[in-house]
C-alpha cells in the first residue's frame, strides 16, 4: 500500500535519510524543517501519515501534534514521533498530545515500514467510513477533539490475554485503577470464546503465551466477526522487533514493551479505547444515514428510491425461484379534504397511522414504501395474483372499518383507500412496467367509485394512455 508521508525534522541529514528510505519503498514524501511549515503542509497536502521530530527550535513536536489534533482538517492524520528521547514520561506526553506511536533514533527500517503500513491502512479504513458518511450529506463529526469526547474520561471493557501472573496482576491493577473493566483469558481458545460474546473495546495480547502463539491468536481475532474491528495492543519484549513487524502487518494496532510502564499503559489504552469508540460512532452514524437515505422521514417506512431497487431485485429473483411477485399501490381517498379540513398535522398523523397498520398486517418478507403524498406501495414476493388480491382486500377493509383517532374527532376520522394490484412471473419485466400496470388498476378502482380493490390480469398490459387491454377484476 502506497501513501503520502509528511516528514518533519530540523536536521537536514535526518530528513534526507528518512526521505530516501521511504521513497525507495514507493511512498510519496513531503518534507518540512520546522513546526509552522509542517502545519501548513499538513493542511495543503493531506498526508496519510506524519513522521514528526520532537526536538525542534521554536515550535516543538509536542506542540505541533496538539495543533494538528485540534484542527478538523488534520485531526485524523496518524502521527509517529521520531525522537532520541528515551524517558517514558516523554512518550506519555507525546501520546497525550496526540501521537499514535514513537520511533527511536536511529530509526530501524523494519519498525519504520511496519508502523507506516499499519497506520496508513488504519487511516484508509477510517477515511472510507467518513467519506461514505459525508456522501449522505449528514456528516457532523468535525470538532476540537478527533474522537469527539473533548478530553472526557474514557473507560472501556478490556480483554487481557496472558498467562504470566506477574504481568497480568500489574496490567489488571493499573487498568482497574483507571476505571476500565478487565476480563482475563489464559489461552487462545478462551480468548476467542470471550471475544465472541464480550463486545470489548480493546484486546491486550501477550506475544509469548505459554505453549501458544500470540501472533496466531491476533490473526484469529482479526478473522472473527465479533472482534474484527477491536483494537489489539500487544505486549512484548525488547528483542521482539521482527515479530512486532509481523504483528502490525496482520492487524495488531499498538504495542507495549516490557517492563510495563504504568502511565504509558494507561495512555495507550485510553487512545485505543477512544479510537474504538470513534470507529463505532462512524459506523453507527453511517448506518443511520443509510437508513435515513432509504426511509420516509414522516412515516418511517421505506421511500420510493429503496422500493425501486428492492422491487428490481425481487423481479430478477423470479428467474431462480420461479415464483410470482405481486405489488399493490393504494391511494387514500379524498385525502386532500383531510388536510384542508383538519390541517396538515392531522393529515400527517393519519399517514403515520396508515403506515403502521399496513406494516403490522403484512409478512416479514413483504415491504411497504411510501410512493409519494398519500400513495403507498406494498411489494409481495412469492405471491400469486389471487393471494395478493385477498391481502389487498383485507387491508382495504381494515382501513375502512377502523377510523383513525385524531384530536377533535370523537368517533375517529374515517379513511378509505383505493387499491390496484399487479403480478408478474416474468424476470425480464421492468419495475416501471409492473408499477404502471398496478397504477392502471388503481385508476380503475378510483374510477369505479373508490374504496375498492382492482387487479390487472397477468396477461394484461397498459397502453400509453394507462388503460388495460384485459379485464380488470374488482372487489
Amino acid at each position: 500500500m502506497t501513501a503520502r508521508i509528511l516528514v518533519v525534522d530540523d536536521t537536514p541529514a535526518n530528513l534526507r535519510l528518512l526521505e530516501a528510505k521511504l521513497t525507495a519503498e514507493y511512498f510519496e514524501v513531503v518534507t518540512a524543517t520546522d513546526g509552522p511549515s509542517a502545519l501548513d503542509l499538513a493542511v495543503s497536502n493531506a498526508p496519510d501519515l506524519i513522521l514528526l521530530d520532537i526536538m525542534m527550535p521554536g515550535l516543538d513536536g509536542f506542540e505541533v501534534a496538539k495543533r494538528l489534533k485540534t484542527d478538523p482538517s488534520t485531526q485524523h492524520i496518524p502521527i509517529v514521533m521520531v525522537t532520541a528521547l528515551t524517558d517514558s514520561t516523554d512518550r506519555v506526553r507525546g501520546l497525550e498530545a496526540g501521537a499514535d506511536d514513537f520511533l527511536s533514533k536511529p530509526v530501524n527500517d523494519v519498525a519504520l515500514f511496519a508502523r507506516v503500513r499499519s497506520l496508513t491502512r488504519l487511516k484508509v479504513m477510517m477515511d472510507e467510513l467518513r467519506i461514505r458518511h459525508m456522501a449522505t450529506g449528514r456528516f457532523q463529526m468535525a470538532g476540537k477533539d478527533p474522537y469527539g469526547d473533548e478530553g472526557a474520561s474514557i473507560t472501556g471493557k478490556v480483554l487481557l490475554v496472558d498467562n504470566a501472573e506477574q504481568t497480568t496482576t500489574l496490567v489488571r491493577g493499573y487498568l482497574t485503577e483507571d476505571g476500565h473493566k478487565v476480563e482475563q483469558a489464559t489461552s487462545s481458545a478462551e480468548a476467542l470464546e470471550l471475544g465472541r460474546s464480550g463486545a470489548f473495546d480493546l484486546v491486550i495480547v501477550a506475544l509469548h503465551l505459554q505453549g501458544e502463539d500470540g501472533l496466531r491468536l491476533c490473526s484469529q481475532l482479526r478473522s472473527q466477526e465479533e472482534t474484527r474491528h477491536v483494537p489489539i495492543l500487544m505486549i512484548l519484549d525488547e528483542g521482539d522487533l521482527k515479530q512486532l513487524a509481523k504483528g502490525l502487518d496482520i492487524g495488531v494496532t499498538d504495542y507495549l514493551v516490557r517492563p510495563i510502564n504504568k502511565d504509558e499503559l494507561r495512555a495507550r489504552t485510553r487512545t485505543q479505547v477512544r479510537r474504538r469508540r470513534y470507529h463505532d460512532r462512524l459506523r453507527n452514524m453511517l448506518e443511520s444515514s443509510v437508513s435515513l437515505a432509504y426511509t420516509d422521514t414522516l412515516t418511517g417506512v421505506y421511500n420510493r428510491r429503496y422500493m425501486d431497487d428492492h422491487l428490481a431485485r425481487k423481479i430478477a429473483e423470479i428467474a431462480e425461484t420461479a415464483k410470482p411477485v405481486s405489488v399493490m399501490i393504494f391511494d387514500l381517498d379524498h385525502f386532500k379534504q383531510v388536510n384542508d379540513t383538519f390541517g396538515h398535522a392531522c393529515g400527517d398523523r393519519v399517514l403515520k397511522g396508515v403506515a403502521e397498520r399496513v406494516s403490522t398486517s403484512i409478512r416479514d418478507i413483504d415491504l411497504v414504501a411510501r410512493y409519494g403524498g398519500e400513495e403507498f406501495v406494498v411489494i409481495m414476493p412469492s405471491t400469486p395474483a389471487e393471494v395478493a388480491f385477498t391481502v389487498a382486500e383485507r387491508l382495504r377493509s381494515g382501513l375502512a372499518e377502523h377510523p383513525f383517532a385524531v384530536p377533535g374527532h370523537i368517533d375517529g376520522l374515517p379513511v378509505t383507500a383505493s387499491i390496484g394490484v399487479a403480478t408478474t412471473m416474468d424476470p425480464s419485466e421492468t419495475v416501471e412496467g409492473l408499477l404502471t400496470r398496478a397504477d392502471a388498476a388503481l385508476y380503475a378502482a378510483k374510477k369505479g367509485g373508490r374504496n375498492q380493490v382492482c387487479a390487472a390480469d397477468e396477461a394484461g398490459s397498459p397502453d400509453a394512455g394507462g388503460q388495460l387491454h384485459e379485464t380488470v377484476k374488482s372487489a
